[in-house]
C-alpha cells in the first residue's frame, strides 16, 4: 500500500490533485474568475455609446416674435405634438357646462320652524298663567318673526283652535313639503337645465335630477299652504290669516346650492380633459425665410426650443445602456452543457470597437446632417439613415465569429445606430435583416472575389427589405422610389468597409480570417516551401494530417479550413533542429543515442514552443498558434521517461511531458488525435482496413483515458465520428497495390532487421501509452 501513495507523491510534488491541476490552469490562464479587461473595456463602450444617444448636441432654435420677419427658414428636426390652446380650453368650459350642481337637501330649516312655534305657544301660556305683559310679548314675537304683529292676530293665536289648527294639521303638512326640498326662487334653477344633483345630508345619499319642474320654491309654497288651508282644512278666513302670518315668516328653502363641492366636481372634470394637441410632421418648415410671424408660429418656435432646451437626458441614457447591456450579454451565449462561454479579450476589444465606430459614426453623421439642413433646408434627406452600411460591419464580423455571435451583435448593433438616428421600429428592422443576410453571404464565400460577387444578392436583400418595411410603415411611393437609390448605396458602401477595415483587423487584432486561411493554405507559402526543403518527412506527415482534420472537422461540424491550415503549421518548429525527429533522419543515426533522456525531452518538446514563436513571428493568427501550443496537450513522451527509468533515474512524469496546455478547442483535439493516429500509423507492419481500424480506435481512446480532451468541446459521438473519417483517409493512403517481379527481389533481399529497427526507432520518440506508440515528436 506505501508505494502507490509514494508514486502520487511524486506526481504531484508534494501537492493535491485538485492543486496541481490549479497551478497548471493558472500558468496557461484558464483560472476561472480572472477578470477580464477585455469586459470593462465593453461595458465602457456601451456606457459611452449610450451617452452620446442621450445627449443633444444640436444647435438651439432661432426664436422670432409676432410681427417679425424671419431671417432663415426653421424646420422642425422631430415629430412634435403641440397642445392647441384654444380647442382645449373650449373642451374643457363644454365639460364645466355639462357638470351638474350640487344641491344640499338639509332638514335643519323645518326643526328651526318646530322648535320657534313650540317657543311661541311657550310664551303665550305664560300670558295665560299671568305671567309678562302682553304688548311686551307681543313686540318681542315680532322680533323672532321679523314680521309686525297686529293686537288682533295675537289674541287669535292664544285660542286653542289656532294651537291646534297649527300644531296638527298645518305644520305636519309643512314639513312634508319641506322635506321634499324647496329652493329659495325656482327662477334660479333654470341655469342648470341639464340637471342637478340633490345630496341627502342626513341620509348622505345623491340624487340626480334632470326634471327641475317639479322642485317647488318658497312662494309656491306659500301658494300651497294657503290653498290647503281652504280646500282641505276648510279653515275660516280670520284663521287662515293667523296661521299664515304665524308660519310663513318661518318657511325657510331646504335646497340650497353648495358651491364648494360643485366647484371641486367641476375642478376634477376639467383637469381630466386630455388637451387638444395637433402635429408637426418631422421636416415641416413652421416658418420661412421672409414671412412675418404669426402668434400661431410663435407658439410653435416656442414649443420646438422647449424640447431643445434640454441638451442631457439621463432617463434615456440610462434605458439605453441597460438595453444594450441586455443585448450584449448575450455575446456570453454558449452551446448546450456549458454555462456561459469563454469570451475572450481581443474579442471583446473588436467588438466594442466596432460599437463605438458604427454607433457613434450614425451620431456625427446625423448631427452633420441636421447642422447643413438648418442652414439649407433644400439639403434635407428624409432617408439618408439608409445610407448608412450597418450590414458592412456585420459582415466584419462574420468573417471571425460564428453565426449566434454574429446575430447578438447585430441586434446590439442595429439597435444604437437606429437609437442615434432618432429613427423607429422600421429602420431597425432594416438594419437588422439586411446585416444577417449579408452574414449569410460572407460565410458562404471562399474567395475575396466571391465576396465582390455577392454584393449583387446583397442589394437584393437589402431592396427586398426596405420594400417589406416600407409597405409595413405606409411610406409614400416616392419616398420609396428615393429609398430604393439609398438602399443601392449602401450594397456599395458595406462592401467597400469590408474591403476596407478586413486587413485592418487581421493585422491589430491578429485574427486568422476565411481569407487569411487561404492566402496560408497556398503551399508555396515560404514556410511551407522551406519545410519541404528542411525537413521532407515533417513535410509529409503535415500534408496527411491537415487532409485527416479537414474531412474530420466537416464530418463533426468544426471549422474545416482552420484545422487544415493549423495542420500544415503545427510542427513548423521542428525547422530548428529537423535531424533529431525520426521522419527526416532516413538511414542516417539517431542523435538521441549520444544524449541522455532528459535531454531528447528537452529537444523533442522545445518543437512546441518554437511553432509557437514562429506562428506568432509570421503573424499566423492566434488561432493557429493556439493549436500549435495544444496540440500535444500535456501528454507523457513515454519512450524517454521509461528509457530514463531503465537508466536507474527516478525521473518525474512532469519533467518529461510537453508543457500543454491542453486542447481548449475541438479545432485543436482535432490536430492532436489525427496528429497521434498518423504517426503512429507509419509502424503498422500489414495496414489491413480492420487493422487500421483496431489502431485508430486503441490511440483515440488512450488519448481520450489520459484525460487530453477534457478541456474541448468533443462529444464521444464526435470522437465515433472522427474515427471513421481517419479510418477512410488512412484506407486510402494505405491501399493496396499490385506487386512487380522486382519488388518481390528487393524486398526479400533487404531483410527483416531493417524493418524491425526502423519500427523501433519510430516508437521510440512517442509518448503515446498503447503500442506501437504514436510520436511524441511532432
Amino acid at each position: 500500500m506505501s508505494a502507490p501513495k509514494q508514486t502520487a507523491t511524486k506526481k504531484t510534488n508534494g501537492k493535491s490533485p485538485f492543486l496541481s491541476h490549479l497551478l497548471k490552469r493558472r500558468k496557461h490562464g484558464k483560472v476561472a474568475g480572472r477578470p477580464k479587461p477585455g469586459l470593462t473595456f465593453f461595458i465602457l463602450v456601451l456606457a459611452t455609446v449610450a451617452i452620446l444617444g442621450g445627449v443633444n448636441l444640436r444647435p438651439k432654435v432661432s426664436l422670432f416674435v409676432v410681427g417679425e420677419v424671419a431671417t432663415q427658414d426653421i424646420a422642425a428636426d422631430q415629430d412634435l405634438l403641440l397642445e392647441d390652446t384654444v380647442s382645449t380650453q373650449a373642451k374643457r368650459k363644454q365639460v364645466a357646462e355639462l357638470q351638474l350642481p350640487v344641491f344640499d337637501l338639509s332638514l335643519t330649516p323645518i326643526d328651526q320652524i318646530e322648535s320657534r312655534i313650540h317657543d311661541i305657544f311657550a310664551a303665550i301660556d305664560l300670558l295665560a298663567a299671568g305671567k309678562g305683559d302682553t304688548d311686551q310679548v307681543r313686540w318681542q314675537i315680532s322680533e323672532t318673526l321679523n314680521s309686525e304683529i297686529s293686537s288682533k292676530i295675537f289674541e287669535d293665536w292664544r285660542r286653542d283652535a289656532i294651537r291646534k289648527a297649527v300644531l296638527n294639521n298645518v305644520l305636519p303638512w309643512l314639513t312634508e313639503q319641506l322635506s321634499a326640498g324647496v329652493s329659495s326662487d325656482k327662477t334660479l334653477l333654470q341655469q342648470y337645465r341639464h340637471g342637478l344633483v340633490i345630496r341627502d345630508l342626513a341620509t348622505e345619499t345623491e340624487t340626480i335630477r334632470m326634471e327641475l319642474e317639479g322642485i317647488a320654491d318658497i312662494r309656491d309654497v306659500r301658494t300651497d299652504l294657503a290653498n290647503h288651508m281652504k280646500a282641505d282644512l276648510k279653515l275660516p278666513l280670520q284663521t287662515r290669516r293667523s296661521v299664515t302670518a304665524l308660519l310663513v315668516p318661518l318657511i325657510a328653502p331646504t335646497l340650497t346650492l353648495n358651491r364648494e363641492s360643485t366647484n371641486q366636481r367641476m375642478r376634477l372634470a376639467t383637469d381630466s380633459v386630455a388637451p387638444v394637441y395637433y402635429q408637426i410632421k418631422k421636416g415641416e418648415i413652421i416658418v420661412r425665410q421672409g414671412e412675418r410671424v404669426t402668434e400661431d408660429d410663435q407658439l410653435q418656435l416656442q414649443a420646438l426650443l422647449s424640447h431643445k432646451r434640454q441638451t442631457v437626458f439621463p432617463m434615456r441614457i440610462a434605458g439605453l445602456f441597460i438595453t444594450a447591456l441586455l443585448l450584449g450579454g448575450g455575446l456570453a451565449f454558449a452551446k448546450p452543457g456549458r454555462r456561459i462561454s469563454d469570451v475572450k479579450n481581443k474579442d471583446l476589444y473588436f467588438t466594442g470597437l466596432l460599437i463605438l465606430l458604427f454607433a457613434g459614426g450614425a451620431k456625427v453623421l446625423m448631427l452633420a446632417h441636421g447642422s447643413f439642413a438648418d442652414q439649407s433646408p433644400e439639403l434635407r434627406v428624409e432617408m439618408l439613415p439608409l445610407l448608412f452600411p450597418v450590414a458592412g460591419g456585420l459582415g466584419l464580423t462574420s468573417m471571425i465569429f460564428g453565426f449566434k455571435r454574429c446575430s447578438v451583435t447585430a441586434l446590439i448593433l442595429s439597435f444604437l445606430c437606429t437609437m442615434m438616428t432618432g429613427a423607429g421600429i422600421w429602420l431597425f428592422l432594416f438594419y437588422f435583416i439586411g446585416s444577417m443576410w449579408y452574414v449569410l453571404l460572407v460565410k458562404r464565400a471562399q474567395t475575396r472575389s466571391d465576396i465582390a460577387l455577392s454584393v449583387f444578392p446583397h442589394i437584393m436583400g437589402l431592396l427586398a427589405a426596405w420594400l417589406g418595411v416600407a409597405l409595413f410603415q405606409r411610406f409614400e411611393v416616392a419616398q420609396i422610389w428615393t429609398g430604393c437609390l439609398y438602399v443601392i448605396a449602401n450594397g456599395l458602401l458595406s462592401l467597400l468597409v469590408l474591403f476596407a477595415l478586413s486587413p485592418l483587423i487581421e493585422m491589430v487584432f491578429s485574427y486568422t480570417t476565411r481569407f487569411r486561411l487561404m492566402e496560408l493554405m497556398n503551399l508555396e507559402q515560404p514556410m511551407l516551401q522551406e519545410l519541404m526543403l528542411e525537413a521532407p518527412g515533417t513535410y509529409h506527415h503535415s500534408l496527411i494530417v491537415a487532409n485527416m482534420v479537414e474531412a474530420g472537422a466537416k464530418a463533426i461540424g468544426a471549422n474545416g479550413l482552420l484545422c487544415k491550415v493549423a495542420a500544415l503549421y503545427h510542427d513548423m518548429g521542428k525547422l530548428s533542429k529537423p535531424e533529431y525527429f525520426i521522419e527526416n533522419q532516413g538511414r542516417a543515426k539517431n542523435p538521441h543515442d549520444k544524449i541522455a533522456p532528459s535531454m531528447s525531452t528537452l529537444v523533442i518538446s522545445s518543437h512546441v514552443k518554437r511553432g509557437v514563436e514562429m506562428a506568432r513571428q509570421h503573424r499566423l493568427g492566434d488561432e493557429i498558434a493556439d493549436i500549435i501550443e495544444q496540440h500535444h496537450g500535456t501528454s507523457l513522451i513515454r519512450f524517454f521517461f521509461n528509457k530514463a527509468k531503465e537508466s536507474g533515474d527516478n525521473p518525474r512524469e512532469e519533467d518529461y511531458s510537453y508543457p500543454g496546455p491542453k486542447p481548449q478547442t475541438r479545432e485543436a483535439a482535432i490536430v492532436m488525435l489525427a496528429d497521434a493516429v498518423e504517426a503512429s500509423s507509419r509502424v503498422l507492419a500489414d495496414p489491413t482496413p480492420s487493422r487500421i481500424r483496431g489502431h485508430i480506435d486503441s490511440i483515440i481512446k488512450s488519448i481520450f483515458a489520459e484525460g487530453q480532451l477534457d478541456e474541448s468541446e468533443l462529444t464521444l459521438r464526435d470522437l465515433h465520428t472522427l474515427s471513421e473519417s481517419f479510418h477512410r483517409i488512412l484506407t486510402g493512403i494505405f491501399h493496396r497495390r499490385i506487386e512487380y517481379p522486382e519488388d518481390r527481389k528487393e524486398r526479400t533481399g533487404s531483410g527483416k532487421k531493417g524493418e524491425d529497427k526502423q519500427q523501433t526507432s519510430v516508437s521510440g520518440a512517442q509518448g503515446v501509452v498503447t503500442a506501437p506508440a504514436p510520436k511524441n515528436h511532432q
